[in-house]
């Protein structure tokens, strides 16, 4: 999910346990005017060294939201002013984070472009302010350093930051459709270079401390504090803030210097990549990428370009004043609502609305050890959940074991974890061929094969052997939860628990609650679903319950446009080209067209013609064929070793051509296929609202982005409904349905906001 892989990023960070008011801050000011007024910044002066400290007490991150920047301005006017400082440090007293970023509620309020300008320029102006300070500031970073957050640092004249896992740095605006408007496309080009800086604004990827360090974010690190009289993390706030303070007085005092002389190469690459034609080489190549990955349907990146090429070629007046109208107009498109709707939607679905359950999720035992079962298993022991992985064969849980510590090492490799940090996670997996250990069991997921009968014979072993209180819980892509919970002697333990493979890549998690499921069993698939670090929507029971539901008419569709004529590259070409990042017909095949094949009977006996379109023959000859998908090694496509070594399988073509249909001329252009396929997935998200199986758009929306790759430039099937009409959804719908009859009926809710424009699904 490229498109919106840093979604979110803000909301990962931990509590705070520090006051915002704590030591002897405001040292030499009026009581009167600092702690009546002053909740998010304080200060105190140790020796001649100012120590600014932030810290939200309304949230679990500082953000520079109106009242920081309010206080910010305040307290750094006092500091200026006061002869007796000599330089400043500017520190979080928030464990795990420095500053995540703007506050988006601002963005948000704003009416019109010029208004989102506006706040940019102020922004531009405050950091110009810091940059050209009398006395040099430098800033102290522990935990998350993003979007404005980093632009503050980059505008400081020094910066030290901890090893921790949790300090990072980066530009993720690009992923809520935006650019960093605060002078960051001005002051990075020039602080990492221009390749440096265009891989962070484009991506909106983290940067470790380590790496940042190399590029020349920062100028020092130091390493954090483990556990002593205090806890770690307040032992490393201190200490960070024990060096700030002895660097800002070395560079007070001109012992500490704030530019290295540069060495012989990086003034010959500085020179090289000064010249005209090597940066205009640079930008073509850089344009070019962005056009290639985002299909030319996100502008963010594209005004990014703009603007440092407004900086570097025309001057720094000209580059401030491009990127504070670019961050305007941004701000204003539909792309940047649509993400920043995600981003939203994704902090709501990480919060356990089913409250604490009675009991924690200590043990967990998964049955079967296949790609799903390893999966959930290595998700769970990498988060400190004591882990059974039980099969019945000896293969079986060998392979398991196997994908499991391969995701660890992966890892290893990346130099997210050490070796011994893997091989400690790893200890908490215990693989076995019985239900030895199950009778302390909190949870138990099953992740058997999708057949009604295997899984009845689990759930009657496995009860047989389990405490009262623990829950059992399905991992099941279409199979109704109740029909499952039939063969129990306690459906209100019973649980759906959806997860999407890659289990360890895909983010979402799809909880499906029957009517006899109890909230304490909901309440705990949600803590063990958030535990491992999953976004999690809760939905009503029925075939297919939401995202497969969703996604199994615009698969029979795909299927009837392969018969139409239009070839798997074509038709991967199409879909991407809408914005979703996997074509439909490599979907099916990473899916598993026996897979797809066993979902498609199952749903079309469910619902009928509704679920109709393309011959479902087609995917199971497939499947006799062996043409099962990349698992196979063929499936639509022919797969190599190499991940995009691929290209279309002849034996596929040979059984679409012998089912071969007439395309109706009418609604056969690109754009109608485009249509055909995202109308028939939207109006079944809409039905799922109106039958109750989802609760709100919001999770809808989360769960078709996340669960399906829908199109995250739209924001899932709900705001493309508010977006491009549901009037003219509908109209294009019926001529479908002129030609191809009640597949393409739109369900009533949709009628209903169609008839009257004012109705939204989001406000």
């Amino acid at each position: 999910m490229a498109g919106v892989r840093a979604v979110g990023v803000l909301s990962r960070f931990a509590t705070s346990k520090y006051s915002p008011l704590s030591g002897h801050a405001c040292r030499n000011l009026s009581v009167s005017s600092c702690l009546a007024a002053r909740t998010h910044v304080s200060y105190e002066v140790k020796d001649d060294v100012a120590v600014v400290r932030l810290n939200d007490p309304t949230s679990k991150v500082n953000t520079l939201s109106v009242q920081m920047q309010s206080e910010l301005t305040e307290v750094m006017g006092e500091v200026w002013s006061n002869g007796a400082v000599k330089s400043a440090v500017l520190i979080s007293s928030k464990p795990g984070c420095f500053i995540a970023g703007a506050d988006i509620n601002m963005i948000q309020a704003c009416k019109s472009s010029e208004e989102v300008t506006n706040l940019s320029r102020e922004g531009q102006k405050m950091f110009e302010k810091i940059e050209k300070s009398p006395i040099p500031i430098v800033a102290a970073i522990n935990g998350s350093c993003l979007g404005g957050g980093l632009e503050f640092a980059i505008a400081c004249q020094y910066r030290i930051a901890t090893k921790s896992k949790k300090t990072v740095l980066g530009t993720p605006e690009v992923m809520l459709g935006l650019l960093p408007g605060a002078g960051g496309t001005q002051r990075l080009p020039k602080m990492v270079g221009l390749p440096g800086a265009f891989d962070m604004m484009l991506t909106g990827r983290n940067i470790r401390a380590d790496k940042a360090k190399k590029m020349g974010l920062v100028h020092q690190l130091i390493d954090p504090l483990g556990p002593g009289l205090k806890s770690a993390e307040e032992r490393t706030i201190e200490y960070l803030e024990e060096v700030a303070v002895g660097v800002a007085k070395g560079i007070a005092n001109k012992q500490v210097a704030l530019t290295k002389e540069k060495g012989l190469v990086q003034k010959v690459q500085d020179a090289v990549m000064g010249l005209g034609p090597v940066k205009n080489k640079i930008y073509k190549t850089v344009s070019e990428k962005v056009q290639k990955q985002t299909k030319g349907l996100y502008p963010a990146p594209v005004k990014i370009i703009e603007c440092v090429q407004a900086g570097l070629d025309k001057g720094g007046e000209s580059g401030y004043l491009t990127e504070a109208t670019n961050f305007g107009k941004l701000a204003m498109t539909t792309e940047s609502k649509a993400l920043i709707g995600l981003y939203q939607g994704q902090v709501i679905c990480k919060k356990n609305r089913f409250g604490t359950p009675e009991r924690e999720v200590k043990n967990l035992a998964i049955l079967g050890a296949g790609l799903m079962g390893a999966g959930v298993a290595q998700v769970s022991v990498d988060k400190g959940l004591n882990t059974i992985l039980k099969d019945t064969t000896v293969d079986g849980v060998s392979r398991g074991q196997q994908q499991v510590y391969k995701g660890l090492n992966d890892k290893v490799r990346k130099k997210a974890l050490t070796s011994f940090e893997r091989d400690s996670t790893l200890s908490f997996l215990s693989a076995q061929l019985d239900y030895s250990g199950f009778r302390a069991a909190d949870m138990v997921i099953e992740a058997v094969f999708e057949d009604i009968h295997i899984k009845h014979k689990v759930l009657k072993e496995v009860e047989a052997v389990i405490p009262p209180h623990c829950v059992f819980a399905t991992n099941t892509s279409a199979l109704p939860i109740k029909d499952i919970a039939a063969a129990s002697i306690r459906p209100d333990k019973v649980i759906g628990m959806h997860y999407f493979s890659p289990v360890d890549k895909m983010q979402l998690l799809e909880i499906i609650t029957t009517e006899q499921t109890s909230k304490d069993t909901t309440a705990a698939a949600v803590a063990v679903g958030l535990k491992q670090g999953k976004i999690i929507i809760v939905v009503g029971d029925g075939p297919g319950f939401y995202t497969t539901r969703c996604l199994a008419p615009m698969l029979a569709e795909a299927v009837r446009v392969l018969q139409e004529g239009v070839g798997p590259k074509k038709l991967d070409a199409l879909t991407t080209g809408f914005g979703f990042p996997v074509g439909m017909a490599t979907l099916a095949d990473e899916v598993g067209i026996d897979v797809a094949a066993h979902v498609a009977e199952d749903l079309g006996k469910a619902f009928g013609e509704r679920f109709g379109g393309g011959n479902v023959k087609v995917l199971q000859t497939m499947v006799d064929k062996g043409f099962k998908g990349r698992k196979s090694g063929k499936g639509c496509f022919v797969y190599g070793k190499g991940k995009k070594d691929k290209s279309v399988n002849p034996g596929a073509e040979e059984i679409i051509q012998n089912f071969k249909l007439a395309p109706p001329p009418a609604v056969s252009s690109d754009s109608d296929v485009q249509y055909r396929l995202v109308s028939r997935f939207v109006n079944e998200a809409v039905l799922c609202l109106q039958e109750g199986i989802l609760s709100d758009p919001v999770e809808g929306d989360i769960g078709a982005v996340f669960g399906l790759g829908f199109p995250p430039c739209l924001g899932g099937p709900f705001r493309f409904v508010d977006s491009i009409g549901a009037e003219r959804l509908v109209g294009m719908m019926r001529r479908f349905e002129d030609v191809y009859g009640t597949q393409f009926s739109p369900c009533q809710l949709l009628l209903d906001h169609a008839k009257d424009p004012s109705k939204k699904f989001h406000k």
